[in-house]
């Protein structure tokens, strides 16, 4: 895999060219910007700057997004910065502008057809997977994702909910239940036109960790990927799964971190 000319095709493909994330939400070209516009419990924000863009330039459309979202009354939004995004000190100049960094991804892709069949990738005794495709199955991908990171999963469930109930075609969600209880969860983002499916969650709760959940999920992922004819895998990663999914055969394309901006008062 050509590292240079994949992450040359998703920055075509997935951010240049991005498609909404989900019903009821919108992508925009905004001059040397594209961005997602949605409502309050969808992802808002901007997904690519043209390789182009100077320090005038990004000052200037900083200041307009800033407006824009302002005026729509959000309560946050998001400016997705690459590693490889310009100008070179755009970081510097969304902090200065009041955009606060949070910590930063790796982003991993991988060729579909060498996670198929990953060794190892067989589900712990005791566990079955669940595809969810109800609102029964969302509630248990919340518990699920809450038990494993400690967060509200309150957003996770619109997403799936809106999902499943608009574009479950190009969307697959599972949980791993073990007696009756959900121990781990795992979604997949398909982009319809692209080479690109992209792979979230996979939270495992703590005592089912280091059993093989996160590998036999990622494979399980793999296998509809490429049922579906995608040719590569894509991974905003963690500094907690990066290290899984390299030795899993991922590939580092770069780092993404997101800049949030919150309105004062």
């Amino acid at each position: 895999m050509r590292t240079d000319d994949v992450r040359d095709l998703y920055d075509r493909a997935m951010r240049e060219h991005a498609r909404p994330e989900g019903p009821g939400v919108e992508v925009e070209r905004a001059g040397p910007l594209v961005r997602q516009v949605g409502g309050p419990d969808d992802w808002n924000g901007i997904v690519w700057s043209d390789p182009e863009l100077n320090a005038e330039g990004a000052d200037a459309a900083i200041r307009a997004q800033i407006g824009h979202y302002t005026a729509l009354g959000h309560g946050e939004f998001e400016w997705k910065l690459y590693s490889h995004d310009r100008p070179a000190d755009l970081g510097d100049r969304l902090r200065a502008a009041g955009f606060a960094p949070e910590p930063p991804e790796t982003l991993l892709v991988a060729p579909v057809e060498a996670l198929t069949s990953l060794p190892g990738a067989g589900l712990p005794e005791g566990v079955v997977l669940r595809p969810v495709t109800d609102a029964a199955g969302a509630e248990l991908m919340a518990l699920a994702h809450e038990r494993a990171f400690g967060t509200d999963a309150g957003r996770l469930r619109h997403q799936v909910l809106t999902r499943l109930e608009r574009a479950p075609d190009d969307f697959v969600a599972l949980v791993a239940m073990a007696d009756g209880e959900p121990v781990s969860s795992a979604r997949m983002e398909l982009y319809p036109g692209t080479a690109f499916a992209g792979l979230w969650g996979g939270g495992t709760v703590a005592e089912w960790r280091g059993r093989g959940l996160y590998r036999a999920l990622v494979a399980h992922r793999a296998a509809v990927a490429a049922e579906r004819g995608y040719r590569y895998l894509q991974v905003d990663a963690t500094d907690m799964s990066a290290p899984i999914l390299t030795r899993l055969g991922f590939t580092a394309l770069g780092t993404t971190t997101p800049y949030v901006y919150r309105p004062a008062g």
